[in-house]
């Protein structure tokens, strides 16, 4: 509709003003949309997070859908997707693991106690990790559960091929058919053994004595014999000494009796005289007479 010409708009009314109640509304609904807007954002982030995953190297995954393992080849380092809040990836570090296992026991051939302490140094196969998810879980059961029962039982027919105290002194060929063993049967479950290493083996309180006696008395029967062994020498050295001195007399007795034998004894006597001997010797049996003067002058001439 026209207005006629002059006439005058009205002005306008004043902004009504909010009472307390309807500011207070007003926050409530921005805060809610503001709630609703980060909930969605979070959720959004966790949906995210949770279809995408990143495993390292040396590391394997096997997938889980709704509690249901899933067959194939596992995971490998990488990134993977994955459905969230259903799927579920567990991983296994498929690199060389050592573990210690200690107070193995087992019979020796003769029957003694024995105690060892040893290492295994193992890798699951990636391909066997479906069936070892299956029948042990994490990679901590296959300590328990796997590694530790076979490294009994294999330490007990290693044992038993040897005595007590061979175990010590054939220890390379106690290690070895414990190896042969354990790889055997810990191959049956898809773990390699890569080494093995004896780091201590132990016996029974009584054995170990009986050991350090027969020790003791192996010590002073190699002591006697080589006393025995000195003597003999010594007495064989006083032997051939005899022999050498009777064999110098024969031979100086040999000489007495060959012509001339007079001169050598004239000899040897000048060489020992002291100048106080007497003029006149005599000898037991027969008799033996040296005139000192003769002596002097052959001396002399010579």
């Amino acid at each position: 509709m026209n207005r006629p010409r002059g006439q005058k708009f009205p002005p306008p009314l004043p902004p009504r003003k909010k009472n307390t109640s309807e500011i207070m509304l007003n926050n409530v609904e921005n805060s809610f949309k503001i709630g609703v807007a980060a909930l969605i954002g979070l959720l959004g982030l966790v949906t995210l997070r949770g279809s995408v995953l990143v495993l390292q190297p040396g590391e394997a995954g096997v997938l889980q859908v709704l509690g249901s393992v899933q067959e194939g080849e596992p995971m490998r380092e990488g990134l993977h997707t994955k459905l969230p809040f259903v799927s579920k990836v567990n991983k296994y570090d498929i690199r060389v693991q050592k573990h210690q296992i200690k107070g193995l026991t087992a019979a020796s051939k003769d029957l003694q106690d024995i105690t060892a302490e040893v290492v295994v140094n193992y890798q699951v196969q990636p391909n066997e990790l479906v069936n070892i998810l299956r029948d042990v879980g994490t990679l901590d059961n296959v300590k328990d559960k796997y590694i530790e029962p076979q490294a009994q039982e294999a330490f007990k027919i290693a044992s038993a091929k040897l005595k007590a105290e061979e175990s010590v002194t054939k220890r390379e060929e106690l290690m070895e058919t414990f190896n042969n063993s354990i790889t055997e049967r810990l191959q049956k479950f898809g773990i390699s053994v890569v080494a093995t290493a004896l780091v201590d083996v132990d016996f029974s309180p009584e054995f170990s004595k009986s050991v350090e006696e027969k020790q003791i008395a192996e010590q002073k029967a190699q002591k006697a014999k080589y006393i025995a062994q000195e003597a003999e020498q010594e007495a064989q050295a006083m032997i051939n000494l005899a022999k050498g001195k009777a064999e110098a007399n024969r031979l100086e007795a040999e000489s007495l009796k060959a012509q001339g034998g007079e001169l050598v004894i004239q000899k040897l006597f000048l060489e020992s005289w002291d100048g106080k001997l007497p003029l006149v010797m005599t000898g037991g049996g027969d008799t033996l007479l040296l005139d000192m003067n003769k002596l002097m002058d052959s001396k002399e001439q010579q």
